[in-house]
């Protein structure tokens, strides 16, 4: 039966391995039985999706499935393959499975006497496009017919072959059939190798050298952080993805498995929050999303386009052109001050400005900024991320000597105002920011997680914050609300608060935790000096990810955490997401402070005092260019313990 239009088959309990535009998707079970999402793809397509083991006619047991590393799995499994000696298996099935399309299949045996079994790996595949086989409309499997030492499949939608070594000492095409007869011990191997007819194996972007983030490390007294840290990272390489025409840049996919291309507004939130990590993913990620800018005449000019994204059950969707468009501008000023070339600057310039220059030309006469159609409203995330882009964006071109800084500023200042006192909804317990403004005025008065928003103010020179759109007490009031049990899980920041009518624990804008939303608002708040709110939000991240096996969701239940419970996975998250993976390495550089000015040759440390984890050490991040290590002890005071030469460190 087809699935329904917006279902997507569950894949909260997979094993995603990945190493774009590869991947791989298996169950716990470890055999692909081609149900589901199981199989290995390449560039959507799924390449491989049954790979069923038998040894000695019977099918192994699965006992145990985890991930080695962001692109491989291992399974294992046991076999008994006769009863005689008892219930004690005396065979164990190891498969180690790659993203990449190859899996190696061992045998080790425990028995007393040596053992002659056969084994047999039956293959077949629908050759689908990703899409088809989530919405359940992939099609019967294809005629196999044997290739080399191996299976062949083709259709108009592509090919595939499978290779296998050793040779098999049968083939059978009618049922995609490969045989051998093994002899036990020593132990004894296949390996399968997965592959369009013709093509080699997957070169993944973020593997070796050619890296664009740096390689950090994590150590101190919570024993989670160089996990999370390692996993984050390796998560963020296997979501690499070069521009097919200008293969020098790359950038990150939103996620796998339903995302495996790039989303603008993802791409950039998450190349912002990888800095810490070297420079290279912004520059390639700007350069992506320049060539798209549209440059025609007309009321879109300057936008980096984006498609519609659904904004929860109080607001209609939202353009994501528009945040990736007010993004633009601030990743470029701030991978300035983490030290970005010079060269670089002067070629992504032009089209910062041409971001900058639409967001006046789309306020007009307004003071807020809506939705680009017909009635559209004033959400407050926008309003931040516009007043962020305004004022470091005014920044960067009085710096570069470009026109455009004082008209920017204006605006924003008169927004701060008018902000301040119209999005504000006063009541007994002192106000909440509204999650938007519709056309006639009136408030959409629901607290919401993307209110952490108007804590992330953006990074100036000196080590300066720019200022935010909410005044001190109002400030103080969001960080109370944000770290309050309605909105705090005990897992991550709700996207909306567990006493509106709207609430639903999975809901990904009504009140599932998001990893970005809980990300911003931890820096946010630590920023601001509400360090108890904030280290509550980040221990509970921490806790998360310790569940998940420190890759995390980019989304998860927000039920709320009680002694002894664990974070309800989302069925239709992406995992590993970019955002997620980005938001692992800011949630633990944020401890540090790091505030770099590269251009003025200084970097200023402003840690979390209270050190909510303790002592941590990072090391090998990059500012400047170089390579970073900082310290902060137990009682909150930061060291540099390695910067590049000439950088001083800032007051």
């Amino acid at each position: 039966m087809a699935r329904r239009p917006g279902a997507l088959p569950p894949a909260h309990a997979s094993l995603v391995c990945v190493a774009l535009p590869a991947l791989a998707v298996s169950t716990d079970q470890g055999q692909l039985n081609g149900r589901g999402l199981e199989g290995f793809y390449r560039s959507g397509r799924r390449m491989l999706s049954r790979c069923q083991v038998r040894v000695a006619g019977r099918e192994p047991v699965a006992v145990q499935a985890r991930m080695l590393s962001a692109d491989s799995a291992r399974f294992v499994a046991t076999v008994l393959p006769s009863t005689e000696g008892g219930p004690d298996p005396d065979i164990v099935v190891e498969r180690i499975r790659h993203a990449d399309g190859t899996e190696r299949i061992t045998l080790h045996s425990a028995a007393s006497r040596p053992l002659r079994l056969p084994v047999e790996v039956s293959l077949g595949t629908d050759l689908a496009e990703l899409g088809a086989v989530a919405s359940g409309t992939a099609g019967p499997e294809l005629p196999a017919s044997v290739h080399d030492s191996g299976m062949r499949w083709s259709s108009g939608r592509g090919n595939c072959v499978v290779t296998a070594v050793p040779a098999p000492k049968d083939a059978l095409a009618s049922a995609g059939l490969l045989r051998w007869e093994v002899q036990l011990p020593p132990s004894q191997s296949v390996e399968l190798r997965v592959r369009p007819d013709g093509g080699g194996p997957v070169r993944a972007v973020g593997h070796g050298a050619s890296s664009p983030l740096a390689s950090p490390g994590a150590a101190g007294d919570d024993p989670t952080v160089q996990r999370l840290l390692e996993t984050s990272v390796a998560d963020l390489r296997a979501l690499l993805l070069r521009d097919p025409a200008h293969p020098a840049d790359v950038y990150v996919a939103a996620g796998a498995p339903w995302r495996c291309g790039l989303a603008p507004a993802e791409a950039l939130a998450a190349a912002r929050m990888a800095l810490p990590l070297g420079t290279r993913l912004a520059v390639g990620t700007l350069r992506t999303l320049a060539r798209s800018q549209l440059k025609k005449p007309g009321p879109r000019s300057g936008m980096i386009p984006g498609p519609m994204r659904a904004a929860g059950p109080l607001l209609p969707p939202g353009c994501t052109g528009v945040e990736a468009t007010l993004l633009f501008p601030v990743l470029l000023a701030e991978a300035w001050r983490w030290g970005i070339p010079e060269a670089d600057m002067e070629e992504l310039l032009p089209p910062a400005e041409r971001c900058l220059r639409w967001l006046l030309d789309a306020l007009g006469d307004s003071t807020f900024l809506a939705d680009p159609h017909p009635d559209g409203p004033a959400r407050c995330e926008t309003q931040a991320h516009a007043h962020r882009a305004a004022l470091l964006g005014a920044d960067l071109l009085d710096a570069h000597g470009r026109t455009g800084g004082t008209d920017l500023r204006q605006w924003a200042e008169r927004l701060r105002g008018r902000f301040r006192e119209e999005f504000w909804v006063a009541d007994r317990t002192g106000g909440r920011p509204a999650a938007a403004r519709r056309p006639d005025g009136r408030p959409v008065p629901y607290l919401t997680g993307s209110a952490a928003h108007l804590l992330d103010t953006g990074l100036l020179g000196a080590g300066a914050l720019a200022p935010g759109l909410l005044d001190k007490v109002q400030t103080e009031q969001l960080a109370r609300l944000l770290g309050g049990p309605a909105m705090d899980s005990g897992w991550g920041l709700r996207s909306l608060g567990a006493k509106e009518a709207a609430y639903n624990a999975f809901g990904h804008r009504s009140g599932a935790v998001r990893l970005h939303e809980t990300a911003v608002a931890v820096t946010g708040m630590a920023a601001a000096g509400y360090e108890k709110e904030a280290g509550s939000l980040l221990r509970g991240v921490l806790a998360a990810a310790e569940a998940f096996g420190h890759r995390l969701p980019e989304m998860y239940g927000g039920e709320q955490r009680v002694a002894g419970s664990a974070p309800l996975p989302h069925p239709a998250a992406c995992r590993p997401a970019a955002v997620s993976a980005a938001a692992g390495v800011q949630l633990l550089t944020l401890l540090a402070g790091i505030r770099p000015d590269a251009p003025a040759g200084t970097v200023t440390l402003n840690p979390v005092r209270s050190a909510p984890l303790g002592e941590l050490g990072l090391t090998a991040l990059r500012v400047a260019g170089a390579p970073f290590s900082v310290r902060v002890s137990r009682l909150g005071l930061a060291m540099v313990e390695e910067a590049a030469d000439g950088l001083q460190l800032g007051v």
